[in-house]
């Protein structure tokens, strides 16, 4: 356990803080988080972090609970597992999620966490992690989605002092960056970290220098705990006490021919408190897409639904996560045993947004979302120029896609949008300014998104045509299971990948994959999936569907799934819609149900190979 060094042992004093200077206190917080995103993307070189923004802030209070912060992280399991003193200028890094109970998830994720001291006494801690394009291993990117061990991928980073009192450790640093493929994105990417993190540092002890540290620290208090009044309520409000809920979705395939993965997630109310308990989810993989889960993220998970859904503006924390026990079974896919391989978690990281959505939105079924585009996928194309002026040099490129986001009470979802907000696409013109490849096509698929009164977003197709010969990188999910609708909502469309080779022939790709060779003018069509839809798609508005097919999101074909008739153009015909919703509506069953996961699950293993190109996996037994 980590020995915290402070000069200044007096108490800190307990203040009465009036609203005004709470208000102030929060918004320049949630400025300082928003101040730390820009100071990295002006910094980093790494497309993954400064285009895309792969990476998420957290500023937290004297003992590690974030007040404010985009991914909840947990400081005091690192500082449990650091064995040494923290001081002022000290600056602790790791990428080892084993050392810190899964606070990050794989070991491109390099995490920084920094104490900010004001007057000799810890006032809070400044983190920040980044995920890094590379860090070794046996594949370019360094996620092997064959691997079986975190030793595959990787170099593995322990928690240690990066700065010691403001001093680089620089023998250390060189050691790291020895291991990758890009030592300078990785330099440049972790020394924005740093400092973004000494920004937020800055600013908050500006803030304890205009209120004083006791003002500061007791409105940290009182942000804290409004999150624990307001979930109090919640709870108590919408479970009833002693009541179990439970859901479950799939992840497709582990990478190595096992799947699909069940995922399990219940809630049980009992008094003030909550139980989210991950029983009944299916054994660790012994492949890449275990998700070590720590238990704090759960319950932040658990919050964003929950106080994000009730008060939008209010600044979101970990005050409420007393209320929220958390039980995940050893061994499982949310708690692997070391050295279980990792790299691939983010599909678990994206599907449980669809678990905790259908969990929760049983108890309130207008407020429920359809399954959406809950992974990151990434595409990954690295090699060396083969000839002209560039001959021999080296590039390497990460960057994650984006699809369709799922239907919800209040409108359609996004067309080819990231599951995180605050995720942007790598402009078409910087990939092909910086890489030697074409963006041939850059647009949503028609009919990919679920039908229903709102419409789930469609996938996208990038077809990227390679201009240099190289080695691509693939990891994806829904192409076996199917994003569901709600409400009446039909699901959405799985995604695809297949490679057009230059000689003709055409190759089915699956959707976790490495070390796949390609060559001048072969052509990747990258399609993901759609989002579910919501609500009766016979309730939608007809000249918003012929609207849509004449803007090529819905096909006239797709438009007869609404009970609409469209002409070629996208003409409406008022009576052909009008018969035809009256013959499908007799048709249907009179209740529609609330979820749509699609076909049986046996049936679409039965009818995996014809559908989709590609074998059916093996169900998943213990690693």
């Amino acid at each position: 356990m980590a020995q915290i060094i402070e000069s200044n042992q007096e108490p800190r004093a307990r203040v009465d803080v009036d609203p005004v200077t709470v208000d102030i206190i929060e918004n320049a917080l949630r400025n300082a988080r928003h101040e730390m995103d820009e100071v990295l993307f002006r910094t980093a070189l790494s497309p993954g972090i400064r285009e895309q923004h792969d990476e998420f802030p957290l500023i937290a209070d004297p003992e590690g609970k974030m007040v404010v912060g985009q991914f909840g992280l947990s400081i005091p399991a690192l500082l449990d597992r650091f064995d040494g003193t923290i001081e002022e200028g000290d600056v602790l890094l790791t990428s080892d999620p084993y050392s810190c109970d899964g606070a990050i998830s794989h070991a491109n994720d390099w995490l920084v966490v920094m104490p900010v001291y004001v007057a000799g006494r810890v006032v809070g801690w400044a983190s920040m992690f980044g995920h890094m394009s590379d860090v070794g291993g046996k594949t370019v990117s360094s996620m092997p989605t064959d691997a079986h061990t975190i030793f595959e991928e990787g170099v593995i980073i322990p928690p240690f002092k990066l700065y010691a009192r403001g001093v680089l450790n620089e023998d250390a640093l060189n050691i790291i960056l020895n291991q990758v493929r890009q030592p300078d994105w990785n330099r440049a990417d972790l020394n924005g970290i740093v400092a973004a993190c000494r920004t937020a540092s800055r600013r908050i002890q500006e803030l304890c220098a205009r209120f004083g540290a006791d003002t500061y620290l007791s409105t940290l208090d009182a942000l804290l705990d409004r999150n624990y009044q307001a979930m109090k309520v919640l709870l108590t409000t919408l479970f009833e006490d002693g009541e179990t809920i439970s859901f479950s979705d799939y992840i497709c395939d582990d990478g190595v021919g096992n799947g699909p993965y069940k995922l399990t997630l219940s809630l049980t109310r009992t008094g003030d408190k909550v139980l989210l308990d991950f029983s009944g989810s299916d054994p660790q993989s012994p492949g890449p897409i275990n998700y070590y889960i720590n238990a704090n993220l759960a319950r932040m998970f658990f919050g964003i639904y929950m106080i994000t859904v009730a008060d939008p503006q209010i600044l979101w924390n970990d005050g409420f996560y007393p209320l929220v026990d958390v039980h995940i079974p050893d061994k499982s896919f949310w708690k692997p045993e070391f050295p279980a391989a990792l790299n691939a978690r983010n599909h678990g990281v994206g599907r449980i947004f669809d678990l905790f959505g259908g969990l929760l939105g049983q108890k309130t079924p207008d407020l429920l979302n359809a399954a959406g585009f809950s992974s990151s996928p990434h595409f990954m194309y690295s090699g060396h120029y083969a000839d002209g002026d560039r001959k021999g040099e080296w590039f390497q490129l990460y960057s994650i896609g984006f699809g369709g986001i799922p239907g919800r009470p209040i409108g359609d979802g996004p067309d080819g949008h990231s599951l995180w907000p605050s995720f942007v696409n790598i402009p078409c013109e910087y990939l092909e300014s910086y890489y030697p490849l074409r963006i041939e096509r850059w647009e949503t698929v028609p009919d990919t998104g679920g039908v229903g009164l709102h419409r789930g977003g469609n996938g996208v197709d990038v077809t990227y045509r390679f201009l240099e010969p190289g080695t691509i990188a693939i990891h994806d999910d829904r192409w076996l299971t199917y994003p569901w609708g709600v409400n009446g909502g039909d699901p959405g469309a799985r995604g695809r990948k297949w490679i057009e080779r230059a000689d003709g022939t055409v190759e089915v790709l699956p959707s976790k994959v490495h070390d796949v060779p390609v060559a001048r003018g072969d052509v990747l069509h990258f399609v993901t999936w759609g989002g579910g839809g919501w609500g009766d798609p016979l309730a939608r508005d007809p000249e918003l569907v012929a609207l849509e097919v004449r803007r090529g999101l819905v096909s006239p074909d797709g438009a007869r799934r609404y009970g609409v008739v469209v002409s070629p153009d996208g003409a409406l015909n008022e009576a052909a819609t009008a018969g035809l919703r009256e013959r499908l509506r007799a048709e249907r069953p009179a209740d529609l149900p609330v979820f749509n996961m699609g076909p049986p699950l046996a049936e679409i293993i039965a009818n995996c190979e014809a559908e989709t190109g590609l074998p059916a996996p093996r169900p998943p037994v213990p690693s």
